[in-house]
């Protein structure tokens, strides 16, 4: 009985905001760019609250930044490219002309500019079933965020996102591992 319980509790948490993290390189550009480039983002999205934050740092870039957003979703999780998903043609208040920065906003999700318009347009034309994409894209790797420059305007640096799992995640993973291995002793 406790265990369920458990699980109903973890089941509650899971619509909890998620994390998603990368390295951007010009290794992970498809195909893959010659940059020294490197940075870092952490994506935060939040479906129940319709919130999407993004928070990033760079530097190194050859050329000059031109534009920064999400695209989503790829055919083959972390390979390949995808259409714009965010906002176009680049993050509201991205440094523009730089090499280096660093960047931090959040996103309502409930208005259409906060999309790309044939995002917002292939996903059924509404605000919710953009986020409902764009969640599955995260979940399932294939989506990656990319700072493209004057040099290299398909992308410079990118980072396929990639889940941090959450506390409660390890709870259950670490709570599951002893009933397993009762229940193959029981079957043995």
């Amino acid at each position: 009985m406790a265990f369920c319980a458990l699980m109903l509790a973890a089941t509650a948490a899971s619509a909890a905001p998620v994390t998603y993290t990368g390295t951007l390189s010009g290794a992970s550009e498809s195909p893959p760019v010659p940059s020294p480039a490197t940075g870092s983002t952490i994506v935060v999205f939040d479906m129940d609250a319709h919130m999407l934050t993004v928070n990033m740092t760079f530097s190194g870039l050859l050329g000059t930044t031109t534009a920064a957003h999400i695209h989503c979703c790829t055919a083959v999780p972390n390979t390949g490219n995808a259409g714009v998903a965010s906002e176009t043609p680049t993050f509201n208040g991205f440094p523009l002309g730089v090499s280096s920065g660093s960047y931090s906003m959040s996103y309502d999700t409930t208005l259409a500019s906060s999309w790309s318009p044939t995002f917002l347009a292939n996903n059924g034309g509404t605000t919710a079933g953009a986020e409902a994409a764009l969640g599955a894209g995260l979940a399932s790797g294939s989506a990656y965020l990319n700072i493209h420059t004057n040099l290299y305007s398909a992308g410079e640096i990118r980072a396929n996102l990639a889940p941090i799992p959450e506390p409660g995640t390890w709870a259950m993973l670490l709570l599951g591992i002893p009933a397993v291995l009762g229940l193959r002793r029981r079957q043995q």
